[in-house]
Parts: structure tokens; C-alpha cells; sequence
């Protein structure tokens, strides 16, 4: 395949573009996969579309927690939204050149909102722990303001702890091999091209997932713990099983994103044998998550499920609290 190059300093090479492979080992007949995952896509645009809507539309679910909802649905959107167009572009118009500048900013995007969800998952942990462990006070301490203080803490932090991921990236030289065996920027997918030391590159990456993801992940099960032992001690059967209820559907989703996280981490570590199991993964991460999430709430919570259904009509004369 030709590759694009431009003179850099008179005599070194530094390529111009980046090409996106898509699925190693299955390169011929991976446009077949297009279809499950444009479908996988589009729920989460509309899933996610309708929980913002609903949300904006029922007066009854303007609270804290439905507001941390709307956000992460916002978060779904944007994550999905920075993968998947450009795989569909791969697989159907064969469209796999990209740009430094659009994969050095489609690298940021990602790390950005795998941060931001993970930033989410611990904000409700912390509204569940405050809900459940002391709820007297948590129309005081869980408002509105809390819910814009740590939203934008969690875009801050995120925002400008992701930046150096990029910008060194940006700094190595890539000279004579330019293809990914990719369907998207990844970190590590990108700087292994280059001609010189990745090695502040691969810290980075290391000590970013672990103060970032991994610190989220030690604090969401740590309030889970206190909410655990704090379940325990109720008298009630009935009153336990309601406090339960209440933090279940997020429940399911931190341990459906953190044991993702844990098994894309590990699969890409063992995938020398099998590459194709690391890529795969690490796309479905991106993309199922935003399309699971709205569906388990959707499920697990009456209001919300209430609201679906005076949204689309079907639940017109029942009442509103």
C-alpha cells in the first residue's frame, strides 16, 4: 500500500496520515461486521436521545440522580459518537486514511469520555452512598449545585489530564510504517509506529488509567462497601430490599463497565496470539456500554420507565406524582 510522506529536516520521513486496517486477521470479510455494529450505534443515539428527552419532559425526574443520568447519557453519545462513524466509513467506503491532526484528536476524545463515564459511575456511587447512609441529609448535600460542582470537576479533570496524551504522541516521528492495525486511534496502536522511545509515552498511558479509572473504580466499590454494611443493619426485610432496589440498575452498570475495563486490559496484554480479540473488544467497550446503559434503567426504574411511556403515549392518563 502506498504510503504518504512528507520530508521532514531534509532527510527524515514523517508520514502524513495514519491508515485505520480495522480487525487484524479478518480484514476481508470484516465489512460483514458493519451491520451488528451500525445497529449497536444507532441504539445508543436513540436510547440515549430518549432518556435526555424524557428527562427534560417529566417534571417528576428533576432530581440529582436523573440529572447524573442525562449526563452520562450525554458522555454515551460523545463515546460512541468518536468511534463509530469512522468504522462505518471504514467498512463500507473503505475510507481508511486519517489525518495526524483527526487521529491525534479522535485519541484525546476517547481517553476524554472513557474518563468522563467513569467520572459519572462515581458521582451515583456517591449519590447512592448519600441516599442510603444518610438520608436525612441528602436533600441538603445531593442539589443541583452539587450536580454542576461535579460535573465540571470531572470535565476539568479529565479534560486536562488527557491533554498530555496527545501532545506526546504528536512529539514521536513516525517514519515508514503508517498503518494501524486499528479501527480507531488507540494509544498504544499509534505511538507503536513510531522510529523513536515510546517510553514516556506507555507511562503516561499506564499511570493515567490507573489515578483516573483506577481510582474511580477503588472509590465506587469503597461507597458500595459502606452501602453494603449500612444495608445490613436495617431491622427490616422490607426496608432493606428498598434500599437495594434503589442503587441496583447502577450497580449493574459499574460492574458491567469496570469488568470491561479489566478484560480489555488484560486481553490486549495476551493478545500477541489473537490481536483481533483486543481490537474487537476494545471497540465493543465503546460502543455497547452507551447502548446497555439507558436499557438497564429503562428496566430497573419505574420512574424512568413511567416516563418513557407518557413520552410516547401509551401512558397519557396516568397520573403524576
Amino acid at each position: 500500500m502506498d504510503t504518504t510522506l512528507s520530508i521532514t529536516n531534509g532527510s527524515r520521513f514523517q508520514v502524513s496520515e495514519f491508515v485505520l486496517m480495522g480487525f487484524p486477521g479478518i480484514h476481508s470479510w470484516q465489512h460483514w461486521l458493519s451491520l451488528p455494529l451500525a445497529l449497536l450505534y444507532l441504539s445508543a443515539l436513540g436510547a440515549n436521545l430518549l432518556i435526555l428527552i424524557t428527562i427534560h419532559h417529566e417534571s417528576t425526574l428533576h432530581e440529582p440522580m436523573y440529572y447524573l443520568l442525562g449526563i452520562l447519557a450525554v458522555v454515551d453519545i460523545g463515546l460512541a459518537t468518536t468511534i463509530m462513524p469512522k468504522i462505518l466509513a471504514i467498512f463500507w467506503f473503505n475510507a481508511k486514511t486519517i489525518s495526524l491532526t483527526e487521529c491525534f484528536a479522535q485519541l484525546y476524545a476517547i481517553n476524554c469520555f472513557m474518563g468522563m463515564e467513569s467520572g459519572i459511575f462515581l458521582c451515583m456511587a456517591v449519590d447512592r452512598y448519600v441516599a442510603i447512609c444518610y438520608p436525612l441529609q441528602y436533600s441538603s448535600i445531593v442539589t443541583e449545585t452539587f450536580v454542576i460542582k461535579v460535573t465540571l470537576s470531572m470535565m476539568l479533570r479529565n479534560g486536562l489530564l488527557t491533554i498530555p496524551v496527545p501532545v506526546l504522541a504528536a512529539q514521536r516521528h513516525y517514519c515508514s510504517r503508517n498503518e494501524i492495525d486499528h479501527c480507531l486511534c488507540s494509544n498504544l496502536g499509534v505511538t507503536s509506529l513510531a522510529c523513536d522511545d515510546i517510553t514516556i509515552n506507555r507511562f503516561y498511558h499506564l499511570a493515567l488509567a490507573w489515578f483516573v479509572v483506577g481510582s474511580d473504580m477503588g472509590l465506587v466499590f469503597a461507597s458500595y462497601m459502606l452501602i453494603i454494611r449500612s444495608v445490613l443493619r436495617l431491622n427490616s426485610a422490607e426496608a432493606t430490599s428498598k434500599a437495594l432496589s434503589t442503587c441496583s440498575s447502577h450497580l449493574t452498570l459499574i460492574l458491567f463497565f469496570y469488568t470491561a475495563v479489566i478484560v480489555v486490559s488484560v486481553t490486549h496484554l495476551a493478545g500477541r496470539q489473537f490481536p483481533i480479540i483486543p481490537v474487537l473488544l476494545n471497540v465493543l467497550h465503546s460502543v455497547i456500554p452507551p447502548a446497555l446503559n439507558p436499557m438497564v434503567y429503562a428496566l430497573r426504574t419505574q420512574e424512568l420507565r413511567v416516563g418513557f411511556q407518557r413520552l410516547i403515549g401509551l401512558g397519557e392518563k396516568m397520573p403524576r406524582k
